[in-house]
């Protein structure tokens, strides 16, 4: 097995990220049969870049050393709640391309950003899955990567500025 490295994402990785991303929907997309996302591939590495440079988003990328590949990424950013007691992180986008899942390369993901989040000082870390039954497998992994389910589903509503 190939030993995998996670490294924050350089410059040199929007490219690959926003393409991750497209296939990551296009996974939830089709697993819901719900066209949920407008996904266009320059507009995400553009606002991929914006938000990472801007310090409001981080993003980790899996490296495969022996081939230099990038075989997956998790994305973070800060939210704040009176719940929380102030702020914590909330990840919104975990993928490893398949072939390389069940390798341990998502938790080495989540390892990263817990170590992240401590040296933000957050308390809490936040994770929404896409719905159950289809993402059965997904809410597993992070269950074994000692998440635990604090309520119910996402719900979403578009607001046209």
């Amino acid at each position: 097995m190939s030993e995998i490295e996670i490294l924050p994402i350089s410059n040199q990785s929007y490219h690959v990220l926003s393409i991750m991303v497209g296939e990551l929907l296009s996974e939830i997309m089709d697993a819901t049969n719900e066209r949920a996302f407008n996904y266009d591939q320059h507009e995400t590495e553009r606002r991929a870049k914006e938000l990472i440079e801007s310090e409001k988003y981080w993003v980790f990328m899996a490296k495969d050393k022996s081939s230099g590949e990038y075989i997956g990424f998790v994305s973070i950013y800060e939210s704040y709640a009176l719940y929380s007691e102030g702020a914590y992180g909330t990840i919104p986008e975990l993928y490893v391309s398949p072939e390389w899942r069940s390798n341990a390369v998502g938790s080495k993901l989540l390892k990263s950003v817990m170590e992240f989040a401590v040296k933000k000082d957050w308390r809490r870390l936040e994770v929404t899955t896409p719905p159950l039954p289809e993402f059965t497998r997904t809410l597993k992994f992070y269950e074994s990567n000692n998440f635990k389910i604090s309520g119910g589903r996402k719900l979403v509503v578009s607001v046209n500025a």
